[in-house]
């Protein structure tokens, strides 16, 4: 089984509950591993793997429509990618929002999100 990753990936969105994240936005850090088995070995062109451009295209384009929830977010970045890459078994997906708008906390936020293939289906 292999894995693409993209990590520590920064896009700055509009994602959050409160209306000062409506007009302000917030950074934001995504991580992505998409798990998969080749179906021949060794991998030798593009069309035998999953195209981490691909995917980064993916998160950039649902990173720019603002939600409320994070949850949602993570669950259709993972959902399309699971649509688009038939190869792919397993997504992983981390969103922090890197300074939430909460009084005093130091620190970031964020979701988490393992979807299996088969548990789509």
């Amino acid at each position: 089984m292999f894995s693409i990753h993209l990590h520590q990936v920064i896009i700055h969105a509009y994602h959050g509950l409160y209306a000062e994240e409506k007009v302000l936005g917030n950074d934001f850090l995504v991580d992505v591993s998409v798990d998969y088995r080749p179906s021949k070995y060794p991998i030798t062109k593009i069309e035998d793997t999953i195209d981490y451009v691909a995917v980064y295209d993916i998160v950039k384009k649902r990173m720019s429509i603002a939600t409320p929830l994070l949850e949602t977010v993570a669950s259709e970045i993972a959902l399309v990618i699971l649509a688009q890459f038939s190869l792919a078994e397993r997504v992983t997906i981390a969103i922090k929002k890197i300074h939430p708008p909460i009084p005093t906390f130091q620190g970031s936020t964020g979701v988490s999100l393992i979807i299996h293939r088969k548990d789509i289906l």
